[in-house]
Order: C-alpha cells, then structure tokens, then sequence
C-alpha cells in the first residue's frame, strides 16, 4: 500500500456548499462565524420551559442543537451480565488547555468544522449542545462552540486512529 492512511470521516460527509459565485479572494477571506449563532440571533427568544426553568438567552443555541464533539471510545475490564469476563465500552470526552479559559470542551456545528480545525483524523461523536454543557459545567469545565484554533500538528494522526482502532478492536 503506498498511499498514507487517512480518517474516512469526511467520506461520509456531504461537503458543505461554497459561496454564490465562487470562492471569495484569498486576502478578502475572513473567517465567518457559525450559521447556527446567525440562525440563533433572527430567533425569536425561546418561551421558558414548562417545568418552570428559564429558557436559553437571545443568541444562545437552542438546548438540542447538534454538535460534533472530539471524543473516543475507551474500554475496560469487567465482567459480562452473563458472568463472565468482557471489555466495558465507554467514550472519553477529550478535554483542552485553553490559555484564558483552563480546560475547555470544544464542540463544532459540523464535521467539516471539527476536521479543519483538528485535523481529519480527530476522532469524534455527535451530541446535544445542552446535555455536553450540563455535563462538563458540573465538572467546572466551558464548552467552545466552533472555536478558532491556531494551526499547528494535530493532536491526531492517521497512525494514532489506526493504533486506537487496533486498541478498540481487542
């Protein structure tokens, strides 16, 4: 095989569509915020929820609002409902260090978002913004939505997937 081995991530991915008219000139290009936060601020402001508990802010995404999220399945020993020995399978939310934030979670409104700010072969789950934040608010740690990251190596490469599959797969 003398091809590099990259994620498939995006193969099962429609591509986003591009601008009217074409690709803007490259010094014209600024980087655009999320569709979502524009789809967020036009919204009239959501109604409280039922059980009494106050609704999400003008600009703030809905509670279900789907999000791609670095994450990857982890395994340990245990034992099986039959009695007998068997790998527990869970998935591990990757956390970050932030220079002003400490540790945050970042969680992208796109895969292809999530692939060009870390890579292809980030590995990732999908999720509900609102449950991610509530779960890592407990644990004192900030969700990023579609956050800017400076270029840099990826923390994942092709061969760190293919080790984790090769983990996984045990």
């Amino acid at each position: 095989m003398t091809a590099p081995i990259r994620s498939r991530l995006l193969d099962f991915v429609e591509p986003e569509p591009g601008p009217p008219g074409g690709e803007p000139p490259e010094e014209g290009r600024r980087p655009r915020r999320s569709a979502l936060l524009d789809l967020a601020d036009s919204a009239p402001a959501p109604p409280p929820a039922a059980d009494g508990r106050p609704g999400p802010r003008p600009g703030v995404p809905p509670y279900h609002t789907p999000v791609c999220v670095p994450a990857h399945p982890r395994s340990v020993a245990g034992i099986g409902s039959d009695g007998r020995p068997a790998r527990v399978p869970f998935i591990v939310v990757e956390l970050f260090a932030h220079p002003t934030q400490g540790t945050v979670a970042f969680a992208f409104t796109s895969p292809a978002k999530l692939a060009a700010a870390l890579g292809e072969a980030q590995p990732w789950v999908a999720g509900s913004l609102g449950p991610l934040a509530e779960e890592m608010d407990e644990r004192g740690v900030m969700v990023l939505l579609d956050p800017r990251i400076a270029p840099g190596e990826p923390n994942w490469r092709p061969e760190d997937l293919a080790a984790l599959a090769q983990e996984v797969r045990r």
